[in-house]
């Protein structure tokens, strides 16, 4: 090859480079949320974290996790959650006639039919639904509750439930297409996906919609108006895909201003959880493949911070446990739930070392505690054995 003639290998990593498609830095992606949590952590009034605790703590979690065979396989056991091979051929992912451009036709035919398309268009619908499900009302029975397959579903678990009946019922919830479609995808609709067997609606409904709207926008203008096309374009990297979320999709992104800090506080619960769903979802193989999966923290909601300071690992002011007790609201973007959130992801990254420093070969990262946590405090509930309530906050963050 002669000096005056182009690098054809050079020519096309520039290529996929410019398109979206490359990163060299991929290997160097960080999500910046573990060293956000740490200094929201040194420098919290209300909220700490209790040495001692986390390391009995880390001692129980990880005997109980080996009892239970504590796997990625544990996510996949539960009947809502959804399996690749068992969507094959299921058309739960249905083309929806939007009439956007030659882009808008850019899938395959055939991936109406294929699982692992459907598949991540659910893990992606459900994420981007995820969140504030808790009910203000005492009484177990009149909350907010979807029937299901011949089950009644409350929580997490409900929007899961009315996502399946949705596509039961012909209803392409899971296409971006569907909610782009202004006449076909109204509130209307949704709440007659989301329609409960009591009188309580799901909350934040309308900003559900605005999740949809603005989510099927971005696949429309950068990913070719599939999920599956984001995912590829992280490059195998966990890390990139939170980042990825963060950067083109508001709705994901989860940050806030704390104490006069120059930047805002990175939590992204529900960026990072599309990655941990999806690496569940597929097993680590395939579209759940990621290289740095353990850059993956836990995801701060309410329901781990509770289950962490029923153990004895976080301590509350005595301010904060008594709002937290009389069900106060606490505001989204406050200094008490930043401290909530932020410390809890510290509280589990510390649980984690001890762990692996105690049993070096053990596979345990950020993913499996929360999911196993989040299973236990729900047992808990369900048993009436808690020991304190959830912080109250209303959000589209969790």
């Amino acid at each position: 090859m002669s000096d005056d003639e182009a690098d054809p290998e050079l020519l096309a990593l520039l290529r996929q480079h410019l398109m979206g498609k490359l990163n060299l830095n991929d290997q160097d992606s960080e999500t910046g949320v573990l060293e956000d949590a740490q200094w929201v952590c040194d420098n919290s009034i209300d909220v700490a974290i209790q040495m001692r605790e986390c390391k009995d703590a880390a001692a129980v979690l990880y005997s109980k996790m080996k009892e239970k065979g504590y796997s990625t396989a544990s996510w996949g056991a539960h009947e809502l959650h959804p399996d690749p091979d068992a969507m094959f051929n299921r058309r739960s992912f249905r083309r929806h006639g939007v009439e956007r451009g030659d882009e808008a036709e850019d899938m395959d035919m055939d991936e109406e039919e294929d699982g692992d398309a459907a598949a991540v268009a659910f893990v992606f619908t459900m994420d981007l639904l995820n969140f504030s499900f808790w009910s203000a009302r005492k009484e177990p029975e009149q909350r907010f509750a979807i029937e299901y397959r011949g089950k009644r579903w409350t929580g997490y678990w409900s929007m899961v439930a009315a996502l399946w009946r949705a596509l039961d019922e012909g209803i392409p919830i899971t296409d971006s297409h569907f909610w782009q479609d202004e006449d076909a995808c109204t509130l209307e609709v949704l709440k007659h996906v989301f329609r409960s067997c009591t009188d309580e609606e799901m909350p934040l409904l309308a900003e559900r919609l605005a999740c949809l709207r603005e989510a099927g926008q971005v696949l429309y203008e950068k990913y070719r108006c599939h999920p599956i096309h984001l995912v590829e374009a992280a490059n195998g990297s966990a890390a990139r895909l939170v980042n990825l979320l963060a950067e083109d999709f508001a709705c994901f992104r989860d940050e806030h201003p704390f104490e006069g800090r120059r930047k805002p506080v990175r939590i992204l619960k529900r960026a990072q959880i599309l990655v941990a769903d999806l690496w569940a979802c597929f097993n680590g193989q395939g579209y759940g493949a990621f290289r740095d999966i353990d850059k993956i923290t836990m995801f701060a909601d309410y329901r781990v911070p509770q289950i962490l300071n029923s153990m004895g690992c976080l301590y509350y002011s005595p301010t904060l446990i008594s709002a937290i007790r009389e069900g106060r609201e606490i505001p989204s973007g406050s200094s008490w739930e930043v401290q909530l959130r932020a410390c809890s992801i510290w509280c589990v990254e510390l649980i984690r070392r001890e762990i692996r420093r105690a049993h070096p070969d053990a596979k345990v990262n950020a993913i499996l505690l929360d999911f196993f946590l989040y299973d236990t405090i729900k047992e808990m509930e369900a048993a009436g054995k808690e020991t304190v309530p959830h912080h109250r906050t209303r959000s589209i963050w969790y």
